[in-house]
């Protein structure tokens, strides 16, 4: 009874120990935010990756990355994936579907086929974290922070975009250092 006694004693004092480290940390990483609302007529069209997260679904692009969104009869919206890779050309065709009505922010995408849209897992999460005013250019990321992109409309971003795109992705808790610059070559399609 006695081995009891101070086997509790000692468990509540790591659990005394170990609470204000928990507490901390949960205080510092805050969860991902989204821009608080997306026209989504004027987010539709084409975007250039500027920069993104290494990702293995990416890895043999090797430049001139765009995306085009469309919006479908269902309401869904079509995406193109396109990029350069060693061989030539590639591209992916998705849909994705806004998982958040109020404010069109945070979308789930799926390049699978469709017979498979029944399983979760098939889906990922697409949130546009930053957006210029003028849609100029988005910050795109998910809830985990796996994931990353930078997008403009033009090939090119300039150097006062691309630091407030980087202080957006930052300000969410993005390690920003991560991002791997996408070669683009001067606009032209893949």
């Amino acid at each position: 009874m006695r081995l009891i006694t101070v086997m509790a004693r000692v468990m509540s004092a790591f659990a005394v120990l170990a609470l204000p480290s928990a507490t901390v940390h949960a205080q510092t990483i805050k969860p991902v935010r989204t821009v608080p609302s997306v026209d989504l007529d004027r987010y539709l069209g084409d975007w250039f990756e500027i920069a993104r997260f290494p990702n293995r679904f990416q890895r043999q692009c090797v430049g001139d990355v765009r995306a085009t969104y469309a919006r479908r009869p269902d309401g869904r919206l079509d995406v193109v994936n396109r990029c350069k890779t060693a061989d030539g050309d590639t591209e992916a065709r998705g849909v994705a579907r806004v998982v958040d009505q109020q404010t069109r922010a945070k979308l789930k995408v799926r390049f699978a086929p469709a017979w498979l849209s029944w399983l979760p897992v098939v889906w990922g999460d697409y949130w546009i974290v930053g957006l210029a005013p003028d849609y100029s250019w988005a910050v795109v990321g998910d809830p985990g922070r796996e994931y990353l992109w930078i997008l403009a409309r033009s090939a090119h971003l300039d150097d006062d975009a691309a630091a407030a795109a980087r202080a957006v992705a930052r300000e969410n808790g993005f390690n920003v250092e991560r991002l791997v610059a996408t070669p683009q070559d001067g606009g032209r399609q893949p």
